[in-house]
């Protein structure tokens, strides 16, 4: 077992953080039902935005991630692709596949954000089940 998964047993995932995701992944599977793959990420993420608020959530887009470096708070163009109620980063793709270092970025979007849960969810896939994994610190 690694350390990640030590952690994360160790320290249960609050259950308002868990139906948050339960809902943006109902949300991703509607974004997809309705559009199929073969578009561009930005074009889900504003239909993703939108079935999110549908649901009555808070949801933030491209949100500044700085890099604090050399005891230095940094802007170094990091950007989360939506923040929802202030508990699940989203990052989007839609690519032929994911790869290790998409779930490497996930990570380390959690690890800079302080955020416990994220989603990684890649439309480009014949089915969105195949496409979405759900990372957690």
């Amino acid at each position: 077992m690694n350390h990640q998964a030590t952690k994360s047993q160790s320290k249960p995932m609050p259950g308002e953080t868990n139906e948050v995701a339960r809902q943006i992944v109902d949300a991703a599977f509607a974004v997809h039902r309705a559009l199929g793959p073969g578009l561009l990420e930005s074009v889900y993420e504003v239909c993703l935005v939108h079935e999110i608020k549908k649901r009555g959530l808070n949801v933030e887009r491209q949100v500044a991630l700085p890099v604090v470096y050399d005891n230095l708070r940094l802007d170094a163009g990091l950007r989360l692709d939506l923040v929802v109620e202030n508990r699940v980063v989203v990052e989007l793709k839609a690519v032929e596949g994911l790869m290790p270092i998409h779930k490497a970025q996930v990570l380390t979007y959690l690890k800079l954000s302080g955020h416990r849960l994220g989603l990684l969810v890649n439309f480009n896939t014949v089915l969105i089940k195949d496409g979405i994994q759900r990372i957690a610190l």
